[in-house]
């Protein structure tokens, strides 16, 4: 039976609906593209403090309007990611001096916590996982594998947050360390790769040992010594010695 007009205005109308939940969802889906790859490339270290992000040209890349590319920017500027500036545009976040103090304050607190919690209940299945992370870690150490290994170190701790079960948490932890590795660029970390997989394997034996308080310390001193081999207190020599001819 053929459909009435009103019947048809109505099917056309659902499927204008329908059209538009789609281009919404792609919208959505196009954005996170966006922001995960930004975020990947900062944690890789292919993405230095300071670096333009041109929309067009991200627009480009990623095949998307501006208007996509805009929400992805204001969504990396509220995880502190990126700097949006009037009349300039988007910038690849440079953490002051006191915001990397923060951040790693904040890393302590919550990491102690974990591995405190984690020691109490981790499974020989989940040691297990984490010996195998440690030897992929350990092999991308060892090929010098720099991106490859900076991911890996770093999804170290969240791969231990969401062994808790606790997504709340390990996506506020992959949050910090994206913000961790912009700082290590900032301030140029001589904490090596081999120093902080060592460091891993430490933790995961106290772990093992379902050692709370070994864990606990070992998971500080290993953040106090990124911290510590971050160049936080930069020398700012006189004005007038270092003008002075020699």
């Amino acid at each position: 039976m053929p459909r009435s007009r009103a019947q048809l205005q109505v099917v056309d109308a659902d499927a204008r609906r329908a059209a538009g939940r789609r281009a919404k969802a792609g919208e959505g889906s196009s954005t996170g593209r966006i922001v995960e790859s930004v975020t990947t490339a900062i944690v890789e270290r292919r993405l230095m403090p300071g670096t333009k992000l041109a929309e067009q040209q991200i627009a480009d890349i990623f095949g998307v309007s501006r208007t996509v590319v805009r929400q992805a920017l204001n969504q990396l500027s509220r995880d502190h990611l990126v700097t949006l500036e009037p009349a300039r545009g988007a910038f690849v976040a440079q953490p002051s001096v006191d915001e990397a103090r923060q951040v790693f304050e904040v890393r302590t607190m919550l990491e102690a916590a974990l591995v405190r919690r984690l020691a109490e209940r981790i499974s020989d299945a989940q040691v297990a996982e984490l010996r195998a992370h440690l030897k992929t870690e350990r092999d991308a150490v060892t090929r010098t594998d720099v991106s490859g290994r900076t991911r890996l170190l770093a999804d170290f701790h969240v791969v231990l947050a969401r062994m808790l079960g606790n997504d709340v948490l390990a996506d506020l932890l992959a949050d910090l360390l994206s913000r961790s590795s912009l700082i290590a660029l900032m301030y140029q970390s001589s904490h090596s790769a081999g120093h902080s997989q060592e460091e891993h394997v430490q933790i995961v034996d106290a772990l093992e040992r379902r050692d709370a308080k070994a864990a606990v310390r070992l998971m500080e001193h290993h953040l106090g010594n990124v911290e510590r081999n971050l160049h936080l207190d930069p020398r700012v020599p006189d004005l007038a010695s270092a003008l002075r001819p020699r």
